[in-house]
């Protein structure tokens, strides 16, 4: 038993020596961890209004408990089916057009002997990334706008009327992915550049030596090379596809899209905020339901990628 206690005691003792030596380091984590409760596990508790019927008056805990009532009325609620269709079809469009661009970006660079050609490209790609979604969209509807925008011109010179692109609601998914991939690839491909930074060149030598051609060397020694950091954000990237950018889909809503415009977070702020009756719990439940099936997704999209390709999250 004293033996126990003393082997703690050192434990902890050593534990205490190492917080002094390296304390400078601890006061940068403690910083980072104090966010973490103060925004994401604190907010937790607020997450049994769900299932209250949520009233400012009475409180949290002095509001009536109702179950999983606010779930069954999202479920049996006409806007259930247009809002979630509308989610993952934003979502997976997304995924699906705007994952591989990034990569062939940066296979592309990292193959550019020319380094002022290739900063500037570099440069080129990533600051959209810089621009606020606000500004964007406010590009956008200039750009679209069916009488002085750079279509409407190009129309009139083809001799055709000018299209509202802004109000069709066949368009609004291209615009709103396409513009998305445009502001993002070029900052995502340098995570993909830093990667193939690290590929040995030893295996390119031996590979020209052997004869491979570029494209052989893409396929075979860098396109592996990313394989692991590429299977990780796809696996991250999939447990937010119920995570569709708020900002940008409300800027770009009106009423001639919203059939196919109004997601979850747009649903979510119309129903708890601007509404007359302001329905706290109601709202809160959808935003759950949403972060539980995330969850979901991100567990079994990191245990599939696991078994096909050994490279997962965890």
């Amino acid at each position: 038993m004293l033996s126990f206690r003393w082997n703690r005691v050192t434990g902890a003792g050593k534990l205490w020596l190492r917080i002094r030596r390296n304390w400078q380091l601890y006061v940068l984590l403690a910083l980072p961890l104090l966010w973490l409760v103060v925004f994401r596990y604190a907010p937790m508790y607020g997450a049994q209004i769900a299932f209250r019927q949520y009233s400012p008056a009475f409180g949290i805990e002095g509001s009536p408990w109702v179950g999983l009532a606010n779930f069954e009325r999202f479920f049996n609620s006409p806007k259930f089916e247009p809002v979630i269709v509308n989610t993952l079809v934003l979502s997976f469009y997304s995924l699906i057009a705007g994952f591989p661009i990034p990569i062939i970006l940066a296979l592309s660079l990292n193959q550019v002997k020319a380094r002022m050609f290739r900063s500037s490209v570099q440069m080129i790609t990533y600051a959209p990334h810089f621009i606020s979604t606000v500004v964007i969209v406010g590009m956008l509807f200039q750009f679209l706008h069916p009488r002085v925008g750079f279509t409407a011109s190009l129309a009139q010179l083809l001799e055709q009327s000018p299209p509202n692109w802004m109000g069709d609601p066949g368009a609004f998914r291209h615009i709103f992915v396409w513009s998305g991939i445009w502001q993002e690839m070029g900052f995502s491909a340098i995570i993909y550049l830093a990667v193939l930074s690290t590929v040995d060149p030893a295996l390119h030598e031996a590979a020209v030596v052997d004869g491979a051609n570029r494209l052989q060397r893409i396929r075979y020694i860098d396109i592996p090379g990313l394989m692991p950091t590429a299977m990780v954000l796809l696996v991250l990237s999939t447990g937010r596809v119920l995570e569709v950018a708020f900002e940008k889909v409300y800027l770009m809503q009106s009423p001639l899209n919203l059939g196919v415009a109004e997601v979850i977070n747009t649903y979510v702020y119309k129903v708890g905020l601007l509404s007359p009756i302001l329905d706290f719990s109601y709202s809160t439940a959808i935003g759950l339901l949403k972060g539980i099936v995330g969850l979901l997704l991100l567990i079994a999209v990191n245990n599939a990628a696991r078994r096909l390709t050994d490279n997962s999250v965890w």
